[in-house]
């Protein structure tokens, strides 16, 4: 397990850009933290590494939005208004897994449900600095990447 801190919102995007660099179509990061802890702002640290900063939405309502880089198509879903892993299945989530990279905001939820490989990334806020984040970062099967 890898274990970041970072002191702004800028420095949470900037380690996204860094872990960007590594990913693949066969990606899958789920993202674990409570509202405003940072998932949102590391999500857009990847789009930004490959140039769609302009596109970014937030898929609360859609659950799911698409991405398209000149290499593979990048997948953000955010989970908080899914009531259980069985909507997830409902929507063909599991589906997306095949299909390109998946960043998934709330993935704790559908942990279950995820292939072998993936990466867990849980964000903590810290108490006495409201700009401060704890980023742990778990590989599970063959999936790494380096800082």
């Amino acid at each position: 397990m890898l274990r970041v801190i970072t002191n702004s919102e800028d420095e949470t995007i900037k380690l996204a850009k860094k872990i960007a660099k590594q990913i693949n179509e066969n990606t899958i990061i789920i993202l674990i933290g409570e509202l405003g802890s940072g998932k949102t702002k590391f999500t857009e640290g990847i789009l930004t590494y490959y140039g769609l900063e302009e596109e970014i939405s937030s898929p609360t309502f859609t659950l799911v939005n698409e991405y398209n880089t000149s290499n593979f198509n990048i997948f953000h879903f955010d989970l908080y208004r899914l009531a259980d892993i069985d909507e997830f299945y409902s929507i063909g989530g599991e589906e997306y897994f095949e299909k390109g990279a998946c960043i998934i905001e709330w993935g704790e939820m559908i942990e279950s449900a995820l292939p072998k490989d993936y990466i867990k990334i849980v964000f903590s806020k810290d108490n006495q600095d409201e700009n401060k984040r704890i980023i742990e970062i778990e590989f599970f099967g063959k999936s790494e990447i380096k800082l």
